[in-house]
Parts: C-alpha cells; sequence; structure tokens
C-alpha cells in the first residue's frame, strides 16, 4: 500500500479534501489543523471529502473527518459530501455510522481542478495521543456500536493523559 497523503484544492470557497493511499494516524496533526484552518476561513462554503484513491484508512482519520461534518453542519447548516467508490471503504463508512453526517457519493468527481498536496505536521506524542482521543470520542458520539467498539482505546487514552500520582521516597 501507497504511504497516505492528503490533497486540496479550492474554487471560490468550495474545498476538496483527496486522500490518497493508506491513510493512518501518522497523518492525523496534518489533517487536524487544515480542518480546524478550513473551518474559520471566511471565504468557506463547501467542502468534497474524495476517497476514491483511498487504499485504507484508520479510525483516528474517520473521526477526524466526522467531526469535520459535525462542526460544518454546527457552524453552516449544511452537510458536507464524501465520495468513495470502493465498496471496501463504502461499508466501513456505512459502518461507523457515516451515512448519518455524510451525503456519500458512490461515483467518482468528473473534475477536481488542480490540487495540491498539504504538507506532513509532526506531532509529538501527547498532542497525537490527543487528537487520536478527541477523533476517537467523535465516532463514538456517532452510534452505540462505535461507542462499544472504542470504549476501551478511549479509556486507556484518557488513563494514559492523566498525571500519574507520584511515589514518594525517603
Amino acid at each position: 500500500m501507497e504511504n497516505g497523503r492528503i490533497l486540496v484544492g479550492d474554487h471560490d470557497g468550495i474545498y476538496v479534501l483527496k486522500f490518497t493511499g493508506d491513510v493512518r494516524v501518522t497523518l492525523c496533526a496534518t489533517v487536524d489543523s487544515f480542518l480546524r484552518t478550513l473551518l474559520n476561513r471566511d471565504d468557506f462554503r463547501a467542502v468534497i471529502v474524495d476517497l476514491t484513491a483511498t487504499d485504507g484508512i484508520d479510525s483516528t482519520s474517520l473521526g477526524l473527518l466526522a467531526r469535520l461534518s459535525i462542526e460544518t453542519q454546527r457552524r453552516f447548516g449544511f452537510i458536507p459530501t464524501l465520495v468513495s467508490t470502493r465498496p471496501d471503504i463504502t461499508r466501513l463508512l456505512t459502518t461507523m455510522g457515516f451515512e448519518d453526517v455524510f451525503h456519500i457519493v458512490e461515483e467518482p468527481l468528473t473534475e477536481v481542478g488542480q490540487l495540491g498536496e498539504l504538507p506532513e505536521i509532526e506531532g509529538d506524542e501527547a498532542d497525537v495521543r490527543e487528537r487520536v482521543l478527541e477523533a476517537h470520542r467523535v465516532l463514538m458520539s456517532l452510534n452505540d456500536r462505535n461507542r462499544e467498539n472504542f470504549r476501551d482505546l478511549v479509556m486507556a487514552l484518557e488513563s494514559e493523559a492523566r498525571p500519574q500520582p507520584r511515589s514518594h521516597r525517603m
């Protein structure tokens, strides 16, 4: 599998994010940073997420996409579009409850214009853990199945994030 990349382009405030290859937690800082910037742009009118060239996508990346949709609905009042032509990816999206937070289109985009690659942003261990934790909390909020599937992971990440009591030595 090809390493994951995130390509992005826009035209008059309509943004296209194209995830290619195997999109994993290593890209979470890059994706999260871009999505936060995107939602605060004055020209933002719509977003389309294109997964037609995605070989694999992990739960952290899915959680970030779910948060994008939830925030877009909350702030702007519309549901973003997600394009998936691969049956395995579409099945994963459906299992995760994405049909409730995205318009899922199974036909490829006919024209996407010029896309450029987002530069990868490195995150330290604590930063990555917090982004993974937030992404999985969002996934858990989508449905009971996700809540059950990710409960143990979220509890483990929360316990890692808590300061551990110090032992007193004499």
